[in-house]
């Protein structure tokens, strides 16, 4: 990421009062529904959403007919999502109509559909294809609601902050789109959101990417390590409201600062393979999220309200990855909440996480890498390069063809190399090489000619 001035340290009071200051119940906040494990059936959830907390809205990441249908009547919103891989034919306008003709005419507006979002963080998939048609396919999705009289609907894609130049100990206002993305890609998507009123919808998740040294920055919790800008004066007491700052900032400098932002995910897993991961830092994470959707805004957005998805509605057993990958969730699958988000509309709690003192941070001592393990198969190694690449918030360009790291083109050196990337922007613990036991820590530097580990 780019170099900022560096920043000045400050301690300020951020104590148990900032939790004591949320309210009992949300008024309102959107979650993210994944569905991979032994969850409930979505009529179930429906129902659990409609009456027994006071989550209003869902995003799903597919449009399965039954979370649909479950849905209908329930005045929840839905936001769904076009599979990456339909992209490049929803740039033909005749197969777009198909699509919302299959996908959204049959159950709205029973089920309260509110955006479509094309793909997900399309831009760190690094596959051209997609890429330049992502808003072709915006368009034509658009089009095709418009000609069905669907004007209710809107059309959005949801970003990785990778597409952000932007160090975390820096200056939010400096916060710029990355060269060759900013002006060819990210402009015209936000003159397509200004001209149709739709979002720029974001994945701001200060967990893939913040200092180790600095944990409580991350999670809102004391003491810290502030920021301070020097070109703005303003104080950052917590890393999430840097991201949004630097967003807004890269956004004002193409000429779109008034276009709206929704948060697509961002959350904190309850448990990892590291000491950063615990029901009550999860706990305290997510309240403060939610405290920043009701209209608390940030320095450069003050009293600006973020319609806001956390990630995620349950933990996923079923996810292939780091431990992490399967405790993200406010809920288990039997409804009982993993820990206290404020969520639920009797106030009954969870899972005694009461945000305590925070955590040691850890040190991070050089001179490690990680690689496959020897014994792991091709198939588990394949499914961390799939959730690196999709979810680590890694650059996997160098694994692809052409890339630096292609050759040898082998599961096993492709996965050794995207399983360090992601062991190395996560500070080197030994936890975050974990990968379900696939992964190992080594004091050798694999590196191999212009591939660098």
């Amino acid at each position: 990421m780019a170099k900022a001035p560096p920043s000045t340290s400050l301690l300020l009071l951020l104590s148990a009062a900032v939790c004591l200051t949320l309210p009992a119940v949300i008024s309102a906040i959107g979650v993210n529904y994944g569905t991979l494990g032994n969850l409930p059936p979505p009529t179930e959830v429906a129902n659990f959403l409609k009456t027994q907390t006071s989550i209003d809205s869902v995003k799903i990441f597919n449009v399965d007919p039954n979370i649909l249908r479950a849905f209908a009547g329930t005045g929840i919103s839905v936001v769904v999502t076009v599979p990456n891989g339909d992209i490049p034919a929803l740039a033909n306008g005749r197969q777009a109509r198909r699509w919302v003709s299959a996908n959204i005419l049959p159950f709205h507006p029973q089920t309260k559909i509110k955006y479509i979002s094309v793909g997900n963080e399309i831009l760190l998939t690094g596959d051209n294809n997609m890429i330049n048609n992502l808003l072709p396919a915006m368009r034509n999705l658009n089009k095709a609601l418009v000609r069905a009289g669907v004007r209710d609907v809107k059309v959005t894609t949801a970003h990785s902050l990778n597409i952000i130049a932007y160090d975390v100990n820096g200056a939010p206002s400096s916060g710029r789109f990355r060269p060759g993305w900013d002006k060819a890609v990210l402009a015209p998507i936000l003159a397509y959101h200004r001209r149709t009123r739709s979002p720029f919808m974001i994945n701001p998740y200060p967990y893939f990417g913040f200092d180790p040294k600095n944990v409580n920055f991350a999670i809102f919790r004391s003491p810290y390590k502030a920021v301070r800008d020097p070109f703005t004066h303003k104080i950052y007491t917590n890393m999430y409201d840097a991201l949004m700052d630097a967003t807004y900032s890269a956004m004002k400098a193409l000429g779109y600062g008034d276009v709206n932002i929704v948060v697509g995910e961002t959350g904190w897993p309850s448990a990892c393979d590291a000491p950063w991961c615990s029901l009550e830092n999860a706990a305290w994470f997510n309240r403060n999220i939610i405290k920043r959707s009701q209209r608390q805004g940030t320095p450069l957005m003050p009293n600006r309200r973020f319609e806001t998805y956390i990630f995620g509605l349950f933990n996923e057993e079923g996810k292939p990855g780091p431990t992490a990958e399967r405790n993200w969730g406010l809920f288990h699958s039997d409804f009982s909440p993993v820990y206290d988000a404020g969520l639920l509309r009797n106030g009954q709690g969870g899972g005694g996480a009461r945000p305590d003192p925070a955590l040691p941070a850890p040190s991070t001592a050089g001179g490690k890498w990680c690689v496959a393990k020897l014994g792991a198969s091709d198939a588990q190694l394949q499914g961390n390069i799939d959730w690196v690449c999709s979810q680590g918030g890694v650059d996997c360009k160098p694994i692809q063809a052409g890339g630096s790291c292609f050759n040898p083109s082998s599961v096993r050196t492709h996965a050794s190399f995207v399983m360090n990337a992601y062991f190395q922007k996560n500070g080197r613990t030994d936890g975050s090489c974990n990968f379900s036991g696939t992964g190992v820590v080594v004091g050798n530097n694999p590196s191999n000619g212009a591939c660098r580990y």
